[in-house]
């Protein structure tokens, strides 16, 4: 199939990217070093593409996503980094055969693990981003509950989320290591091997970190793209020009099909003015006309994905593979 037989709004995965990316990041973290975020994608062949590439371990941020991964085969190291009170569908897991280690923040997230049969925690430690996390002088009480209770604790995790789109590499770097000294503290409290943080925009900064949480650096988005690291914008979402004026044209890509919490998307050679329900407003600077195809680029990747049913690997004007985006619901 060629590009311009596809229905839009399309998902787009440029082949080339996409593979100097993965490259790119297991070069820079080869191993265990990365355990890749499977929610900036949810899909599990892409996921395998990871795997190849010598990453066993996955994390997660939905109990669907570890199902996915252990039904595809992936299961050999699911880490859920998320609270979650209900546990019973990981211990199946579990018990089927699949490693799943979840995060803890609380005696409640504990008694929950023990209480639906996942045997293995990191205690999960705020280092700023005041999300979830225990603070960091309460993480070995934590720990010693959680042995109390009969789970091994494999080690801390902490997310400098605050920090991922700090422009400034400087600023950057001095603000991951005031929040990784919590979480080292913290590990020094709790024992255990495992130190997992971090993120696309973090992943050369933090040396800290056993393992870094990074995900979004296999696709990218505008917004990743703006701090300079050196991954490419592998996605896009193929529009379709619907209407032309004399001081604007629309494509039907829209709000429910574009991720648009970090803001306006982009389209080259032109100035995005604002998006609807099914339409981006955009002024090009060379004309365009009604029928062409145009592609859009988002800003956030994570919530962009999760609106489309698949994804269309692409080279040049070719689909080469289309990849079913399995692991989205919860």
């Amino acid at each position: 199939m060629r590009i311009d037989e596809l229905p839009t709004p399309a998902l787009l995965v440029e082949r080339a990217l996409l593979e100097s990316n993965l490259d790119t990041m297991s070069a820079a973290l080869p191993g265990t070093r990365l355990r890749p975020h499977v929610k900036a994608h949810k899909c599990s062949a892409l996921a395998r593409r990871q795997r190849a590439n010598g990453h066993p371990g996955f994390t997660c941020a939905t109990i669907r996503e570890c199902e996915v991964l252990a039904a595809a085969g992936l299961g050999e190291d699911l880490l859920l980094a998320n609270e979650v009170l209900d546990m019973r569908r990981l211990g199946e897991l579990v018990r089927s055969g699949a490693r799943v280690t979840v995060a803890v923040d609380s005696p409640e997230t504990v008694a929950a693990a023990a209480a639906g049969g996942v045997r293995e925690v990191l205690v999960d430690v705020n280092v700023g981003l005041l999300r979830c996390g225990c603070p960091p002088q309460k993480a070995a009480d934590l720990a010693d509950a959680a042995r109390r209770a009969g789970l091994e604790v494999r080690g801390v995790m902490g997310y400098e989320g605050h920090l991922m789109l700090v422009a400034d590499p400087a600023d950057r770097a001095r603000k991951t290591a005031e929040a990784m000294a919590l979480l080292m503290s913290a590990a020094a409290d709790v024992g255990g091997e495992v130190i997992s943080a971090g993120g696309t925009g973090t992943y050369a900064d933090n040396t800290w970190a056993t393992e870094i949480q990074a995900g979004s650096y296999a696709l990218m988005d505008t917004a990743y793209g703006a701090i300079g690291h050196p991954f490419g914008q592998a996605l896009s979402v193929l529009g379709t020009v619907v209407s032309v004026a004399a001081t604007h044209a629309v494509v039907d890509v829209g709000l429910k099909s574009l991720g648009m919490d970090h803001g306006l998307p982009t389209i080259a050679d032109a100035k995005v003015r604002f998006c609807s329900d099914e339409h981006t407003t955009f002024v090009p600077r060379t004309p365009v006309r009604v029928g062409d195809r145009v592609r859009v680029l988002p800003a956030h990747v994570d919530p962009t994905v999760v609106l489309h049913e698949r994804m269309h690997v692409v080279d040049g004007a070719e689909v080469v593979e289309t990849w079913d985006i399995d692991m989205r619901g919860w």
